[in-house]
C-alpha cells in the first residue's frame, strides 16, 4: 500500500487577483495622475519659461518672467526702499492664511471636540454634523454676496447697531476690507477643519479618557495631554487644506475685498485676463513652491504615514 500524499510546503497558490503585475494595477490610477496633475503642472513650467507680447506667445528658454515678478526685491531687501510688490503681496496672502488657518482651526477643534465627547447619540451627531455642512449646497459665490446686504454700509448689522445706539454713523469697515474677506473665508472653509478633527477625534480609545481622569488629570489635561497629540493628524489634514486653499484664493478676496486687496491668485488671475500667460505661469510656479514648502514644514511635524 502506497503512503498517503503528503501536502507540499511550497509557495501558496496565488489568488486569480494577484496574477495580474502590481504596476499593471497601478497604471490606470498613475495615467489619470499623469494626465490630470503632472502634465499640467509640466505645461506651466514650461510656459513659464516662454516670452510674450501684446500679440502672441513666443516659445522660449528665458528666465525674464521670474525676473519681472523678482523686480525690485532685492534692493529692498537690502533695506533700501520699500518692499517690493511680490513681498507685499505675498506677506498680505500670508496675513489672511494665518488668520484664517487660526480661527478655523478654533472653530473646527471646538465644533468637534462637541460633536465628539458631548453629543452621546450617533444619530444626533450625524444629524449635526450634516447640519455643518449645510454652507457647502450652495455655491461659494452665493455664500459671500450673501454678506454683502449684512455688512454693507446700509446694511442690516450698521442698521442694527444704529438702531439700539451702539453707533452713530455707519461702521465702514464692515465691508470691502480685510475684516470682510478674513470673515467669508472662516464662514467658506471651516468645515475643511471640522471634517479631519472630528474623524481623529471619533478614533480615540474612550479609556484613555477614563485613564486619565483615573490619574487625577483635570479636563483641560486630558484635553492638551491625551486628546490634542492624538487628534494632530486632523489638524495636520485640516491645516493643509485651509491653508493651501486661501493661499491660491482669488475669488474671495475680489468679490469681499472689493477689488481692492492684493493677493498672489489675484495678480495671477489678473495676467491671465491680460493674456500674459507665461508671467502669470511664473507666479504659478512661485506660489506653487512656496505652498510645498508651507506643506513640507507642516508634514515635519508629524509624520501622517505613521498616524494615519
Amino acid at each position: 500500500m502506497s503512503a498517503p500524499a503528503t501536502p507540499s510546503h511550497g509557495a501558496p497558490a496565488a489568488a486569480p487577483g494577484r496574477a495580474i503585475a502590481a504596476w499593471w494595477q497601478a497604471a490606470p490610477f498613475t495615467l489619470v495622475f499623469a494626465l490630470f496633475f503632472l502634465v499640467p503642472l509640466a505645461l506651466i513650467g514650461m510656459v513659464s519659461l516662454w516670452d510674450f507680447n501684446e500679440y502672441e506667445l513666443i516659445p522660449d528658454f528665458t528666465f525674464k518672467n521670474y525676473a519681472t515678478v523678482f523686480e525690485g526685491c532685492l534692493a529692498s531687501m537690502a533695506g533700501s526702499e520699500d518692499l517690493c510688490v511680490t513681498l507685499k503681496t505675498y506677506l498680505s496672502t500670508l496675513k489672511f492664511s494665518f488668520l484664517v488657518w487660526a480661527i478655523t482651526l478654533v472653530l473646527g477643534f471646538a465644533v468637534s471636540y462637541f460633536l465628539a465627547f458631548h453629543v452621546r447619540s450617533a444619530g444626533m451627531q450625524t444629524a449635526l454634523f450634516v447640519l455643518c455642512t449645510i454652507p457647502f449646497w450652495t455655491s461659494n459665490v452665493i455664500r459671500m454676496i450673501s454678506w454683502v446686504p449684512l455688512l454693507g454700509r446700509n446694511g442690516l448689522v450698521n442698521q442694527g447697531l444704529q438702531g439700539i445706539g451702539l453707533i452713530d454713523q455707519p461702521l465702514e469697515w464692515l465691508l470691502f476690507s480685510d475684516f470682510s474677506v478674513t470673515l467669508a473665508f472662516v464662514h467658506l472653509y471651516t468645515m475643511f477643519m471640522i471634517v479631519p478633527i472630528f474623524n481623529s477625534m471619533m478614533r480615540i480609545d474612550r479609556s484613555l479618557l477614563e485613564a486619565a481622569s483615573d490619574s487625577g488629570a483635570n479636563a483641560w489635561q486630558t484635553l492638551w495631554n491625551v486628546i490634542v497629540p492624538l487628534c494632530k493628524t486632523g489638524i495636520l489634514i485640516g491645516s493643509i487644506f485651509v491653508i493651501t486653499i486661501v493661499m491660491g484664493d482669488f475669488v474671495t478676496i475680489g468679490v469681499m475685498g472689493g477689488q481692492q486687496i492684493a493677493s498672489v491668485g489675484k495678480i495671477i488671475q489678473v495676467q491671465t485676463s491680460y493674456l500674459q500667460f507665461p508671467l502669470a505661469a511664473a507666479n504659478a510656479v512661485i506660489l506653487l513652491a512656496a505652498v510645498l514648502m508651507i506643506i513640507w514644514a507642516l508634514t515635519r511635524m508629524v509624520d501622517i504615514r505613521k498616524e494615519l
